[in-house]
């Protein structure tokens, strides 16, 4: 389907209408079956002859399975007493956690955030998200990361930091790096 099949829903409808006129195909009962009835398709998915309208069949095309979620937003870490729980909980239930020290101004950091928000909604019960915003909190907190350079990915296991990733060059090169990196500790 082509770019504009996907902003404008009569075409889609069109387009796949009129493929759907030429195949004529039979779906023995496994999924969508392509006739139009009187306004309405016919989905023998459960093997009932439930209707289902047009607009029904353009939002099943386009919405992915919704039931798990694509981003997960990573929790602000704002001292290091709150840094010292987070660890302590972590070890309870022996899980590593990830960290993502950025800073509000760095571009590559603002850049980075929300492709480590879909890893983290990969990841969502076998490693926890967290970022920590270096302007905002104490330099103690800072320097017991050993933070150097933004943005900078750590992985912390059993009160420890284990790897981290200096997040200076592309952005999908980064999230290769990290993908490795957590999984090493998954």
């Amino acid at each position: 389907m082509s770019v504009l099949a996907a902003v404008n829903s009569h075409i889609l409808y069109r387009e796949t209408h009129q493929r759907d006129q030429k195949l004529r195909f039979w779906s023995n009962g496994s999924g969508l079956f392509p006739r139009k009835t009187s306004g309405f398709w016919v989905d023998l998915r459960n093997r009932d002859w439930k209707k289902i309208s047009r607009r029904d069949l353009r939002a099943e095309a386009f919405w992915p399975d919704s039931s798990r979620p694509t981003i997960l937003e990573m929790e602000p870490i704002n001292d290091s007493d709150h840094l010292d729980q987070i660890l302590a909980h972590a070890r309870e239930i022996s899980q590593p956690i990830l960290i993502d020290w950025m800073a509000a101004w760095c571009r590559k950091c603002i850049y980075l955030k929300p492709k480590l928000e879909k890893l983290a909604a990969e990841y969502d019960t076998k490693i926890k998200f967290y970022c920590v915003d270096v302007n905002k909190v104490p330099q103690t907190l800072v320097k017991r990361g050993n933070i150097s350079k933004m943005p900078t990915i750590q992985i912390w296991k059993d009160g420890e930091m284990k790897e981290e990733v200096i997040g200076g060059h592309k952005a999908w090169l980064v999230i290769d790096e990290v993908r490795e990196m957590v999984k090493k500790f998954v």
